[in-house]
């Protein structure tokens, strides 16, 4: 019988057809993401409450971030998600070279997510440097403290969210990158086809929810002063 696990390797045992695996794949890709856009929305929610509640300090505290470095990250991650759509798209196809394409092209969004947290490490370090930190790490006696934040100790609470917001996703961009090795791996292994494609496309869907996650936090956080 076509498609039955005799002709198709790719074929886990529980499955009976190549589709229902595929489909049974999405689903459950799209149900992880549906709680990950939860959890995310729940806290930008909070954070445009907070900013109705203080907007003069938001307005100030926001405009100690720097916004050509989160726009530079702005154009990583969406450069990275045309290389990782290109990847999928490329897994799907039955041609010579094709994983060998995927490889190269999952690399290119692995360079890209290492270069936006490179960034990210700037902005850290310079958070930490001055003093601007949330919580009890708040530190306005630090000689290089932004004197215009000085007159709003409750700052510490837009770089708690800023932290929480930005290091959360920071830990999303990690993992997206551990799966993207993973198929970095299957690739030099050439197990990518048009019968087998679901875990590219997969990581394909998360890492673009990471990317979409991004595009919400920059204008939230540097642009909405």
């Amino acid at each position: 019988m076509s498609g039955s696990h005799h002709d198709n390797p790719y074929l886990a045992h529980h499955f009976d057809t190549p589709r229902q695996q595929l489909e049974a794949n999405k689903l459950g890709i799209w149900l992880f993401l549906g709680q990950e856009i939860m959890f995310f929305s729940a806290l930008f929610v909070g954070l445009m409450i907070f900013r109705s509640w203080y907007p003069q300090m938001y307005h100030t505290a926001a405009h100690e971030l720097s916004v050509p470095q989160g726009a530079f990250n702005t154009i990583v991650l969406i450069c990275s998600s045309l290389t990782m759509a290109l990847a999928v798209r490329w897994a799907q196809m039955d041609v010579p070279n094709n994983n060998r394409t995927v490889f190269w092209l999952c690399l290119a969004t692995f360079a890209l997510a290492g270069v936006f947290l490179v960034v990210k490490y700037f902005e850290y370090s310079h958070k930490i440097h001055v003093g601007t930190l949330p919580g009890k790490f708040f530190d306005p006696s630090n000689p290089e403290f932004p004197a215009a934040l000085k007159q709003f100790d409750n700052a510490k609470l837009f770089f708690g969210f800023y932290f929480c917001l930005t290091g959360l996703h920071g830990i999303h961009v990690l993992a997206g990158m551990g799966v993207i090795g993973w198929i970095m791996v299957r690739a030099r292994r050439n197990e990518f086809n048009s019968k087998n494609f679901a875990a590219v496309e997969c990581v394909g869907l998360y890492w673009h929810l990471v990317d979409l996650v991004w595009i919400f936090l920059f204008p939230l956080l540097y642009l909405v002063g």
